[in-house]
């Protein structure tokens, strides 16, 4: 890959020839960026974290130390992804075919993940592939999610269940006592900053 100063790659690491990565982003200690893979603009990879071919990173996304994002996984702007986050992209996953012989890149069907813009995964959180996850949603530790997270979305366990929703600054959301609008969305405030959201509950 051609030198370009406006990003920086850790001696250890390995951006293969195809790779795009924008400027600002910061990559660390012993990570691999496939070919084909696109890291936006003021990125920060964590020790050892690896990016498989075509996945596609947006701007100011951080991704701490061990994660793996595998081919299928597109990932908007701004999200946080705790240490040791996994990605999954094959819902029926075996090494080999019914005749025992290797499975290769056209024996599965990629399942994709998005991960929509603001959200945070936590620590040791896997997701299951042909997930989406909506924008500033928030993700527990160690969580297993197996269904789709709505916008703002508090998520967290074993599997992962709903439990109310989020701001944007990060913190839980409190229900108003006053009643729904005409949309029947229901009338939420941030108790940090105060800010008022009005959130269709998931039936």
């Amino acid at each position: 890959m051609e030198n370009n100063k406006d990003y920086y790659v850790h001696d250890s690491a390995l951006v293969e020839n195809g790779a795009k990565i924008g400027s600002g982003t910061r990559i660390w200690h012993n990570c691999q960026i496939r070919s084909g893979a696109r890291l936006g603009e003021n990125c920060i990879l964590g020790k050892g974290v690896f990016v498989d071919s075509d996945v596609v990173v947006g701007d100011n996304v951080k991704v701490q130390n061990y994660v793996s994002v595998y081919h299928g996984v597109t990932i908007d702007n701004g999200v946080f992804i705790g240490p040791h986050v996994c990605f999954t992209n094959d819902l029926l996953p075996r090494a080999v075919n019914k005749d025992g012989s290797p499975k290769l890149a056209d024996d599965w069907l990629v399942s994709p993940i998005h991960i929509g813009e603001g959200a945070s995964l936590g620590a040791n959180s896997t997701i299951r592939c042909g997930i989406d996850i909506g924008a500033w949603a928030m993700v527990g530790a160690g969580s297993v999610v197996t269904r789709d997270v709505p916008v703002q979305g508090l998520v967290y366990g074993n599997p992962a269940r709903l439990q109310g929703f989020v701001c944007k600054c990060g913190a839980k959301l409190v229900k108003l006592p006053s009643t729904a609008d005409t949309d029947n969305k229901i009338n939420y405030q941030c108790p940090l900053c105060n800010e008022h959201y009005f959130i269709k509950e998931m039936e």
